[in-house]
């Protein structure tokens, strides 16, 4: 069955939970009214047939219909997979009042094996789409012979749309490993993901996951870009690069008192270059204790360090503010 097929497939089974997802057979339509013509050159008595290239330039069906299309289709995938990502992972870590409380306010009992169901149909929903975004990618340069389909595929990145990117699927990742690693001597847990693994390497902790048959293959490298150690406390930017939490805080030019939340919009990722990142990073809790779980030694010494150096701080920081309530 072809891609086109299986995905309306799929999304035909998801209308009971109102899931966007992207148009397949529209943008085609777009696409084939987007075809040009074949210019016939004669010379020499022989018809030669040549491609008009469409550029985005000077294609109004482009400008006007195709990207504006996907682009409001992948804003609203992402936004509800971060969403719905989102709860269930912060079901999963309340204590057992807070998991009751979240229960009576959503109007609904989840159990264990419900959160877990949840969580594989949640990746499935985030795979399906990611593949069908680039499917129709290479449709649009192969139909244009040109590369702006990729510049649109980076473009879509900077503006945080790439559902691979997305923190919340790094946390469904090691949320997937820990419930594995904790029913391993009971039961089998249930997979929501194939081939998907830790891996120490050389020191160097990482994700790895390969899913459809390979077709997505995830390498997340856990190692801190600034302290150039595993992450610790690790924090997720809006840009998708994961730094421990104190380093982004230094790189933020913030207190681990303040937070992150008070970085400045003009602070800039110390890898993209992205400014007003910071904000809305996110702490990647699941994965915190999968580094703790299976690098016990060096997660106790960071702790160690990072507390004597969190109660530095803490202390500046108090002593600033009363120094400046007495007015020195």
């Amino acid at each position: 069955m072809k891609f086109c097929k299986k995905y309306q497939a799929y999304m035909d089974g998801q209308e009971k939970q109102h899931l966007p997802g992207v148009g397949l057979k529209q943008l085609k339509k777009i696409l084939k009214r987007c075809r040009k013509k074949d210019l016939k050159l004669h010379g020499g008595g022989d018809e030669v047939h040549v491609h008009q290239i469409c550029t985005t330039h000077e294609c109004a069906v482009c400008d006007g219909s195709f990207f504006p299309a996907l682009l409001k289709e992948m804003s609203e995938v992402v936004g509800t997979f971060n969403q719905r990502a989102q709860k269930l992972l912060a079901l999963h870590l309340a204590s057992g009042f807070q998991k009751y409380f979240i229960w009576i306010k959503g109007k609904q009992h989840r159990n264990h094996a419900a959160l877990i169901q949840e969580g594989k149909d949640l990746v499935t929903y985030a795979l399906f789409n990611a593949i069908a975004i680039r499917k129709i990618l290479k449709k649009y340069d192969k139909v244009h012979y040109s590369k702006q389909g990729q510049a649109f595929k980076s473009q879509a990145q900077s503006m945080h749309m790439e559902i691979l990117q997305s923190p919340w699927l790094i946390e469904l990742m090691a949320f997937h490993i820990n419930l594995r690693e904790t029913k391993a001597k009971s039961t089998k847990a249930p997979a929501f993901f194939e081939g998907c693994s830790f891996l120490i390497t050389d020191d160097k902790p990482s994700l790895s996951c390969e899913l459809f048959d390979s077709t997505v293959k995830l390498d997340i490298d856990l190692t801190c870009s600034i302290c150039l150690d595993t992450v610790f406390d690790s924090a997720a930017l809006s840009c998708g690069h994961i730094f421990c939490y104190m380093c982004a805080c230094s790189a933020a030019s913030v207190t681990i008192v303040d937070g992150l939340k008070e970085a400045s919009p003009k602070e800039k990722c110390p890898l993209c270059r992205e400014a007003g990142v910071f904000a809305d990073a996110v702490r990647l809790e699941e994965l915190n204790i999968l580094l703790k779980r299976n690098c016990p030694e060096y997660w106790e010494q960071r702790l160690q360090t990072e507390r004597a150096e969190r109660m530095k701080q803490a202390k500046q920081h108090w002593e600033s503010q009363c120094r400046a309530f007495v007015g020195v």
